[in-house]
């Protein structure tokens, strides 16, 4: 509601004037990072200083300004909207000194065979990367196939991250987190919990010239259920998503702490291809021992996983055909690639929301299994540095655009909220040992075919152990056991601050098997007396009589007994209701069919009780022996 007119405004009129305003905090905010996109600006402001040593404000807007780093605008506009801009451009350009130090240490370090690094090369690459001991490799390998293309197009190395990346896209969107009262408030409903009110200033025309072109306007927020009733709600982030705008709301509530260590029961998980995610608890002893808490579960997606499929292969055909545009001279094919660069932008909308959905999904269900089972820590296999390849060019995809990193980020969000911690161990023969004796396991294909190699069974080949099973299975038991042994060595990563166990210790591993439960006693089922004596029944139970003969009347009995098997298509009467109806019987010349073709039980028939209703008193019982 606009509270200078009273005015209710629908949805539609309420996401035109946020892309107004939206249009003119993107404006300035992507001049800033163009004029500044340079090695000496973005270290100046990395580094915390400014040019008189003094200390940085934290916050990217008074940063910019200390600097000096203003944004202009052409027309009348509120200091809080320059403050947006520079907060947002403050951020793009602070995000880029890691990026920066990354590229310039895998330029310095540039081996003569780019496509393989030898352990030599790898060692020098890490070493000239900050904190480069602990980064995937799969973050320095994506990065080499831009440094070839940029040699092979230009004939010379890159100098930096300025001139291999261009300056970063301005997403349109509102970060009130930079303004105070004078520009937004929000406030929380005394009476109602699950409701908030957003009071902030939109522009009433496309160009404001005067502050009287703004006003301000009252937007009332359903908040989910997943905000506690204790929490407080932060200013939040408006985005324009369709015809809508959408609040990416922050709160705050006190939460439990996590530990690193002194967890009695833990959770592993373990990935997949089809199989997304397989987990299960395990119990550590004070004895030392290890035992599983079950069988364990599995999250299978097969059904969003096939959509996803089908959404790349389409994405990939539409990058193909655009491509054939783009190398043909024809300018009449302009119309028709706008036209698919609108529909690959649509298609990559839908990956995204699929992605983020399965990944939100499968995230509560691991900590919902963790809840279920006792568990205090979920330790979750590292695959950052897994490279897919020799499995084929469909596999090596799937592999690589899984949503691991997804995942385990919504996993640790949701895994925070109750106190439960999420480690990272390391996936070094996770699948390759048998969790019961660490002996290497052999791969069949299935259960029932042990001599045909393949990738789904795991055999242990022990004599002692003999353990087999899914290869799943074993491996999520040996990352639940793996974790509980090597607490001591769990770590929090500065970069991220996320818990770790970097390396695997041989003496720690030894331990780290899974024994089986003892089996607990049941019911004592010993003889305390004679045995019940029972009838000895040479033939199955049936009809012990012949079914009584039709009556003379029109109406008809249904004959006991099955349907004639050699029919190939029952009458009508068979598709009807087939309860046990009983009527009067019919006095017109219509002749009941459906009994007599052995349609079983219909409308125009009288049943006769079933014979096994009440059988008959057996009277060999208790008689003994007639010999």
């Amino acid at each position: 509601m606009d509270e200078k007119t009273g005015e209710l405004l629908t949805a539609t009129a309420l996401a035109e004037r946020m892309g107004w305003c939206a249009e003119l905090v993107a404006g300035m905010t992507g001049t800033l990072p163009a004029e500044h996109w340079n090695t000496t600006d973005v270290d100046t402001l990395a580094s915390g200083q400014d040019a008189g040593g003094r200390k940085l404000p934290s916050h990217a807007w008074t940063a910019l300004r200390r600097l000096g780093w203003t944004a202009a605008c052409e027309v009348k506009v509120n200091d809080r909207i320059v403050r947006m801009a520079q907060e947002q451009a403050g951020r793009a350009l602070r995000s880029v000194r890691w990026r920066a130090d990354l590229w310039a240490g895998v330029l310095a370090a540039w081996p003569c065979g780019p496509e393989k690094r030898n352990p030599q090369e790898w060692d020098a690459v890490r070493a000239a990367i900050p904190g480069g001991e602990c980064l995937p490799s799969s973050v320095i390998r994506s990065r080499t196939p831009q440094i070839i293309s940029f040699e092979r197009k230009h004939g010379r190395l890159p100098a930096d991250v300025f001139e291999l990346e261009p300056t970063p896209r301005v997403p349109r969107m509102l970060l009130l987190a930079a303004c105070d009262g004078q520009r937004a408030t929000i406030e929380r409903s005394v009476t109602e919990p699950m409701r908030a009110l957003l009071r902030l200033q939109f522009p009433t025309r496309p160009a404001p010239q005067a502050y009287r072109d703004w006003s301000w306007v009252e937007c009332p927020i359903t908040l989910p259920p997943t905000v506690p009733a204790n929490a407080v709600v932060h200013l939040p982030t408006l985005r324009i998503s369709g015809r809508k705008v959408r609040v990416d709301l922050a709160y705050t509530h006190p939460g439990q702490r996590t530990q690193r260590a002194g967890h009695p029961v833990a959770l592993g998980v373990d990935w997949g291809l089809n199989t997304l995610l397989s987990t299960g608890a395990a119990r550590l002893h004070q004895d030392g021992r290890i035992t599983a808490l079950g069988a364990g579960a599995r999250f299978q997606a097969a059904g969003v996983l096939a959509k996803q499929y089908r959404l790349r292969r389409i994405c990939e055909h539409l990058h193909a055909k655009t491509d054939r545009y783009a190398r043909l001279t024809d300018n009449t094919l302009d119309g028709k690639a706008a036209t698919l660069a609108e529909e690959i932008r649509r298609v990559r909308e839908r990956r995204s929301n699929l992605n983020d959905a399965l990944a939100w999904a499968a995230a509560r269900w691991a900590v919902d299994q963790a809840v279920a089972a006792g568990a205090t820590v979920i330790y979750l296999e590292d695959l950052r540095s897994m490279a897919a390849g020799g499995m084929g060019r469909i596999q090596n995809t799937r592999l690589s655009q899984t949503v691991r990193g997804q995942i385990a980020d919504r996993m640790r969000h949701l895994a925070a909220e109750i106190g439960i911690a999420v480690v990272s161990v390391p996936p070094r023969n996770t699948s390759k040992h048998c969790p019961c004796c660490l002996t290497p396991l052999r791969h069949r294909r299935a259960p029932d075919r042990p001599a045909v190699s393949g990738w789904k069974r795991a055999i242990c080949p022990s004599r002692e152990c003999r353990w087999q099973g899914d290869r799943d299975q074993g491996a999520w038991q040996r990352i639940a056991a793996r974790g509980p042994t090597h607490q001591t060595e769990t770590v929090v990563d500065r970069a991220g601050g996320q818990m770790v166990i970097r390396a695997v210790v041989d003496t720690m591993e030894a331990k780290a098997v899974v024994t089986a439960a003892p089996k607990t006693s049941r019911t004592d089922r010993s003889k305390t007396g004679p045995t019940r004596p029972r009838t000895n029944r040479l033939t199955p139970r049936r009809r012990e009589v012949p079914s009584p003969v039709r009556p003379s009347g029109l109406a008809g009995r249904r004959p006991q007994g099955h349907a004639p098997t050699g029919r190939t298509r029952l009458p009508r009467a068979a598709h009807r209701c087939q309860d046990v109806t009983t009527i009067s019987t019919p006095t017109n010349r219509h002749k009941p069919r459906g009994a007599a073709l052995g349609a079983g039980f219909h409308l125009h028939a009288h049943a006769a009780p079933p014979r096994w209703a009440e059988p008959p008193p057996d009277l060999t019982v208790g008689m003994g022996s007639l010999s």
